[in-house]
Formats: structure tokens, C-alpha cells, sequence
């Protein structure tokens, strides 16, 4: 699996000769290759006034184009702010409710990205073909497909240090501008241009991973709770800055504390794990069925819905299980 940016051909079609070639080394004589871009076709169409574009099928025979296009930028944010304001409304009828759940479309972004990460994983599982995504700059979309390809795919990165590795590999390392897309809350009445939630999307579409395969992933739904509290605000450094040129002038590295370094402290790594994993070397394929996505509660109405009695129980499987 490769990413990337959008190839920079602009309106007169120019060509790169060093990325054509790098392409035709991935695959053999008679290999066949995907490209996913997470742009529609007509918005890749359109980049290419800016300098952007797609790769013309004439110089990359071997590859084949497939737009999956999905949201960023204020679509995403503005959808994620329209849920949370559904949820604090404790004075809404049934009907209202599923009327406001529906137009904040939060659960087709969900089945979007999880569908075009689906094909991803089933390009590479099923047809044994190299993939590449990659959607305008690489560094959201891109990140978010790419990632959950590999929890799908590959069981280490369903363990609590593979997640972690993952995670520092595929969004920290690879440049998500954790500072402008989280730089404020859904609470926040100021709309900036830079912000999105792509790394809570991720987050969300892994939380549906664990609710549909309950005994797959390692590590507990507390985890991707603590993950989007640091995003968003931390005394950490993991997720400062929006890219590793920032975090090295800054040096953020010799002024702050790792975030993985707390986590895997014995005593607090045991509060992170799943006591129902079981490793499970095989795909794990999730339903993208519209019944098969639910909202994920423990997020969304954690503010307005105590979750005592839920922790009371995992604590109680825990227990049960070391016990045994």
C-alpha cells in the first residue's frame, strides 16, 4: 500500500517522469495496480486549474483509477457540529431526533470511510494488487483510508502498541495537521477554514470495527476516548503541531512528554486493554450495511449521559476473567 499527494499535472497535463517511473517499479511486466482517490472525479478534474490533477491512464497503464470521494474540511466539521449540538438536546422528541440525526449525515461519513478503506483492503486481500490512495495533499483522507485499511488487513495493528505505532506512522509521521484541524471544539462558535475532524472520524470508524468484531481489537473503547481528548487538548506533546519540520524546531520531543510513554506505563496500560480480545489472525471485514453503523455513544453522549453503570461492568468482566 502506497500514499500520496494529488500529482501536480495542472491544466496542461504535464507529466513527471521520476513518479512514472517509481509506480512501474511497484508492480511487475504484467501486474495491474489501483489508485484510489478520495476525491470525486469531477474535484480532481477541477484541481487541475490550481496544479493539481490525476495521473493520466496513457502515462500509467498498468493502474487503475477509482474515485471514492469523501468529505473534509468544513462539510466534516460543520456535520460534526451539527451532531453534537443534536445530542446536548435533551428536549427532542423521537421524530426530531432521528430527523436532526439524519441531516447532520455524521453516520455517512462513517460508511463512506469505511467503505472506500474496504476497498482498499479488498484490492490487496482479494485481487493481491498494489494499492495507492491518496486524495488533494495526502494528509487527511488519504491518512484516514490508509489507516483503517491496515486494522482491517493486519492483526498487530489491532493490538495496543501496533495501534500505537500505527497511529505515530500513519497520521503523526505523515504530517496531519493536528494543530489547525483541531484547533477548536465543537463548541466553539469560531468556524475556521483549516478545521475538520478526520482524526475523530478515524476513531469513530474503529470504534465500529470493535463493536462489530468485539473480541479482535486489544485495546478498549477508553482508549480511542483518551485518543480524542489529546487530539484536542493535552498535556502531551504526541499531538502537537501540524507536521514533523514543526515538531523539530519547536522540539517538542525535549520540552514534552510522550503520550505513549504514559499509556504504557503497567498501570495504566491495563486500563486501556479489551478483557474479551482474543488474537485473531484473520480480515476482519465490517458491515457497511446503513443498520450496521450505529453512533457511537460512549462519545457523543458522554457529557449529558453518565457511564457508571457501563464502566461498573467492565470492571466486573475484568475481574471475571482474571479470576479465571
Amino acid at each position: 500500500m502506497l500514499r500520496s499527494s494529488q500529482p501536480l499535472t495542472g491544466p496542461n497535463r504535464k507529466r513527471c517522469h521520476e513518479d512514472e517511473i517509481l509506480l512501474r517499479t511497484v508492480l511487475d511486466e504484467e501486474e495491474r495496480g489501483f489508485i484510489i482517490d478520495t476525491r470525486s472525479a469531477q474535484a480532481a478534474k477541477q484541481a487541475r486549474m490550481t496544479g493539481g490533477g490525476t495521473e493520466p491512464k496513457s502515462s500509467y497503464p498498468q493502474w487503475k483509477r477509482l474515485h471514492r470521494p469523501l468529505e473534509r474540511g468544513r462539510p466534516l466539521q460543520e456535520s460534526f457540529v451539527k451532531l453534537v449540538e443534536a445530542c446536548n438536546d435533551t428536549s427532542l422528541n423521537m421524530d426530531r431526533w432521528l430527523s436532526r440525526l439524519e441531516s447532520c449525515r455524521w453516520l455517512s461519513h462513517v460508511k463512506a470511510a469505511l467503505s472506500t478503506a474496504c476497498l482498499a483492503a479488498q484490492c490487496m486481500d482479494r485481487e493481491e494488487a498494489s494499492v495507492l490512495v491518496h486524495g488533494a495533499e495526502g494528509m487527511d483522507t488519504t491518512l484516514l483510508v490508509t489507516a483503517l485499511a491496515q486494522v482491517i488487513l493486519d492483526p498487530s495493528c489491532r493490538t495496543l502498541v501496533g495501534f500505537q505505532g500505527l497511529l505515530e506512522r500513519e497520521w503523526i509521521e505523515a504530517g496531519h495537521p493536528f494543530h489547525l484541524r483541531c484547533s477548536r471544539s465543537a463548541y466553539s462558535h469560531a468556524r475556521l477554514k483549516q478545521e475538520a475532524p478526520l482524526f475523530l472520524l478515524f476513531l469513530d470508524c474503529v470504534w465500529q470495527l470493535s463493536r462489530q468484531f468485539p473480541f479482535s481489537l486489544e485495546f478498549s473503547e477508553r482508549l480511542l476516548l483518551t485518543l480524542f481528548d489529546n487530539a484536542y487538548a493535552s498535556a502531551y506533546g504526541t499531538f502537537l503541531c501540524n507536521n514533523e519540520k514543526e515538531r523539530c524546531l519547536c522540539k517538542v520531543k525535549e520540552n514534552t512528554h510522550s503520550l505513549w510513554a504514559w499509556l504504557n506505563q503497567p498501570g495504566e496500560r491495563k486500563k486501556y486493554l479489551n478483557p474479551l480480545y482474543s488474537h485473531n489472525t484473520l480480515v476482519i471485514w465490517p458491515s457497511v450495511e446503513p443498520q450496521s453503523i450505529q453512533l457511537w455513544q460512549g462519545l457523543f453522549f458522554r457529557w449529558i449521559r453518565s457511564s457508571q453503570y457501563l464502566d461498573e461492568a467492565w470492571a466486573e468482566i475484568q475481574q471475571l476473567i482474571e479470576g479465571n
